[in-house]
């Protein structure tokens, strides 16, 4: 693309009204603003920023860039379950409520829980293995990447296996409906999902009431006994239990399926995977720095700012473009180039500072695991059909990768 088109590309880019190719290949839209308008304004006040340095400036500063969503999410949900759940959970809230209900789950998140899950993750993960064997083909999504994270939260909250079906449904209608421009269907899915969750909730919070689990280890127990002298209400607690499924399903979902897809991409670097496991470490981060599983944040001024040399007054409305900050220039040469042994690699996939996700242990030794032994079973593996992005754009993923691996 030639900068003329890239100057009128970036000139007409509205994240309110994007085509449909958009979610297909964000990434030559992503190129055009961080070079033409990486401050992007829009007439009804709200603006979109690509520029690694100024998304690092807003994860820094939660005083005058406000992660809480009460106002925003008003006209977007009203009174209605999704805008309960939204405006609980930890990621849309500030110091002092997001320190306190963070503390909690961070606590809950230990490395001790981190190790006891480390064999249990194997054997997940072989299992899965050994029936994609029998088949020799496999959707890499369907049959893999999520069927990995709703098993590891399942275990984490001790969630029976015979309940885990509705999981996944539940989780992705949640989170659609926060992609920018919301359809009815979306608003009615989210909310129905909401409310099945919560109503499951209810009941796994009670059968753990009368049969408290090892709080070191059993994640929900942990929670419900809180941290201290902090304790979560009663919403918080069912509120943040969905969080905890809606943040480690999805993101971990896109992980694997697009570390996967990348890697069909890139022949030569998966060859140096292979024959250099060792690798895989700095792989996931290349991974998530290159395709984001999550794409897109947002946050309010409590004040008039400047940022990048642009005055936003108070109650400016910001979109963070995680997926374009990870492609800047200024942070990362050849930024386009997938190079699995890239360092540094101070990557934005799992936010910054205060907002640095809770969970980001857990999704890089699963990552890990799944990448790295899918590879050694499977070196030879090849797309088999053509890929089906999820068709969203905030979330960054497949919805289906079928493939041949034996």
């Amino acid at each position: 693309m030639d900068d003329a088109d890239a100057r009128a590309l970036a000139e007409r880019f509205d994240q309110w009204k994007l085509p449909k190719s958009f979610a297909e290949d964000p990434y030559p839209t992503y190129r055009a603003l961080l070079r033409y308008a990486p401050i992007k304004r829009f007439d009804d006040g709200t603006c979109f920023i690509s520029r690694y340095a100024d998304l690092v400036t807003v994860y820094r500063d939660t005083k005058r860039f406000s992660s809480d969503k009460k106002v925003e999410f008003k006209p977007k949900f009203g009174d209605s379950p999704l805008y309960l759940h939204h405006t609980t959970s930890l990621v849309f809230n500030d110091p002092p409520l997001h320190t306190r209900v963070r503390s909690i789950i961070v606590g809950a998140l230990t490395p001790k829980a981190i190790a006891r899950l480390e064999p249990d993750l194997i054997r997940l993960v072989d299992g899965l293995l050994d029936r994609m064997a029998e088949k020799g083909t496999a959707d890499l999504i369907e049959d893999f990447a999520a069927a990995i994270p709703i098993e590891v939260i399942g275990n984490l909250l001790r969630v029976p296996h015979e309940d885990r079906g509705p999981l996944r449904e539940w989780s992705l209608s949640i989170l659609g409906a926060l992609e920018p421009v919301l359809t009815p269907q979306q608003e009615a899915r989210g909310n129905a999902a909401v409310v099945e969750f919560q109503d499951y909730l209810e009941e796994l919070i009670a059968d753990r009431r009368k049969n408290p689990g090892d709080p070191s280890v059993d994640v929900l127990t942990r929670l419900m006994q809180g941290d201290g002298d902090e304790r979560l209400s009663h919403v918080e607690l069912v509120q943040n239990c969905i969080f905890l499924l809606n943040a480690g399903h999805e993101t971990t979902t896109n992980l694997i399926g697009n570390g996967l897809h990348i890697l069909t991409e890139w022949p030569d670097e998966k060859r140096r995977l292979i024959k250099d496991p060792s690798l895989i470490g700095t792989a996931v981060e290349e991974f998530l720095r290159y395709e984001s599983s999550n794409q897109l944040g947002n946050r309010i001024t409590t004040e008039d700012v400047e940022l990048g040399g642009e005055a936003l007054p108070k109650g400016t409305r910001i979109t963070l473009c995680i997926g374009a900050a990870n492609r800047d220039p200024a942070q990362f040469p050849d930024p386009d180039r997938m190079d699995i042994s890239r360092t540094p690699n101070k990557h934005l996939a799992f936010a910054w500072g205060p907002h640095l996700c809770a969970g980001h242990a857990f999704a890089r030794l699963e990552g890990k695991t799944a990448i790295g032994r899918f590879l050694a079973r499977f070196p030879n593996y090849e797309l088999d059909g053509a890929p089906v992005r999820g068709g969203r754009v905030r979330f960054r993923g497949f919805a289906s990768l079928p493939a041949r691996v034996a």
